[in-house]
């Protein structure tokens, strides 16, 4: 079906800046650049200042906008150097704007100036290919981009990333697992359009590949990088982002309304849901977004593995930061209590050592023994927790170092932790949370 020209005008004005917005970040931009060149040029070891990322290639949306600068180091610079002048560079340059550090694999410089977000990025001037740090790829994705890119694809990736910013699915940080900035510009650098990149993931097959590799890889999708034919830039979307990107993908082509570019009312939340959902509370030592998103995602999976095994149903899970200080990890359950039942089930009579040995294992902890109709051993037991709640609780505050939690995370758990259902009293950010995890998405199932 063939978009609606009203709904991408309608798109276009939403996701191109206007000129006084291009002029007043265009005036931040020089002012920064000249501040950045100025300290850089201090610096025996630095060969280049380049802007960089989606300012450069004139891709930037109007609500969130930054500015990369990039300081290329010789080669032989060493890490510890490269770390060191790099943060003097930025602080040095963006000592008035109250700068402060990020970080990513290497610390980074950044700074709020009127609303627009600074970065000053250290990088190696290496050949393509021979890369030192992971920002190196990064001037070499500008200069490929502004060479390859027409002023209508550039349109076109602004319209993209705003489409994926209102329906959840943008940001490649370890919290959101979505489709980054480069990821959107490679798509409709190998697909032309807004329109042919829906098209394609409406109808995108498991591990299909978009771009050329001699390498095979293994994600749901696999998307090459046009300068490093060898990296797989899919591998980073988790495949929740994949498959909702698939389901609104198809349900836009089908509607062609503009309400898939606008902020969705919040669903009302069901309270049978809420109630069989745990939330657990806690304060975290502050850190880097990546580290405690990365931390808390994975105690997230664990707790929900091994509630499982105990014979609870986990049907979603999720884990969020909020306040700076403040994490949560959330589950809904099917039931929060269990029967105070269980089944083992053993081998088959025919097989001698291993039922005598389940018979030996289990006689004593069973109410009941049998083989059922296929001649297989079943015995009957007493759970030792039917509530998920008291699980939870008893797990965390007393078999910490076999919950999976990571030894970065059991301080803070020791701390203190509360343990809430989805009904009780929660923060504005987890009660967001909450209704992500039990309500439908509408944009992805609807069926109108």
């Amino acid at each position: 079906m063939k978009m609606k020209s009203n709904v991408l005008k309608t798109a276009k004005e939403i996701a191109i800046p206007s000129h006084g917005q291009r002029k007043k970040v265009d005036k931040i931009a020089n002012q920064v650049f000249s501040l950045v060149n100025k300290e850089a040029e201090k610096q025996k070891s630095v060969v280049s200042v380049h802007f960089g990322g989606s300012y450069a290639k004139e891709t930037w949306t109007p609500e969130k906008i930054d500015i990369d600068i990039f300081v290329k180091f010789k080669k032989t610079v060493t890490e510890k150097n490269f770390e060191k002048i790099g943060r003097k560079i930025g602080f040095d340059s963006l000592k008035k704007f109250k700068p402060y550090v990020r970080y990513s694999e290497h610390p980074f410089v950044e700074a709020n100036i009127e609303g627009v977000g600074v970065n000053i990025v250290p990088c190696y001037d290496v050949k393509k290919g021979a890369w030192k740090s992971a920002a190196d790829r990064s001037t070499f994705h500008s200069e490929f981009m502004c060479e390859k890119l027409t002023g209508l694809m550039k349109d076109d990736i602004r319209i993209l990333k705003c489409f994926l910013k209102i329906n959840g699915m943008y940001g490649a940080e370890i919290a959101k697992q979505g489709l980054s900035g480069y990821v959107c510009e490679v798509l409709i650098y190998y697909l032309g359009s807004f329109e042919n990149v829906l098209k394609k993931i409406a109808k995108l097959q498991n591990n299909e590949m978009i771009g050329e590799s001699p390498r095979k890889f293994e994600s749901p999708v696999v998307i090459i990088d046009p300068i490093d034919r060898n990296r797989n830039l899919g591998a980073a979307i988790s495949i929740q982002n994949v498959t909702n990107f698939i389901l609104v993908a198809r349900n836009f082509l089908k509607k062609n309304s503009i309400s898939y570019f606008k902020e969705k009312s919040k669903n009302k939340i069901p309270l049978e849901l809420a109630k069989n959902t745990l939330i657990v509370n806690f304060k975290y030592k502050k850190r880097s977004d990546d580290i405690i998103y990365g931390q808390i995602k994975r105690a997230a999976s664990s707790l929900e593995r091994l509630m499982i095994k105990e014979g609870f149903k986990v049907l979603r899970s999720d884990a969020v930061v909020y306040d700076k200080i403040n994490a949560s990890l959330l589950f809904l359950l099917e039931s929060l209590t269990i029967s105070k039942n269980k089944i083992r089930i053993g081998p088959d009579v025919f097989s001698d050592d291993f039922s005598t040995e389940f018979i030996h294992a289990n006689s004593k902890k069973s109410k009941l023994m049998w083989a059922d109709k296929e001649g297989k051993l079943q015995s009957l037991q007493t759970r030792r927790y039917e509530n998920a709640k008291s699980y939870l609780n008893d797990l965390i505050k007393n078999h910490i170092t076999g919950s999976g939690i990571s030894k970065g995370l059991r301080a803070d758990f020791k701390t203190g932790f509360k343990i809430k259902s989805g009904k009780g009293k929660q923060s504005k950010s987890v009660k967001k949370s909450i209704s992500k995890l039990i309500t439908t998405d509408d944009t992805a199932f609807s069926t109108n």
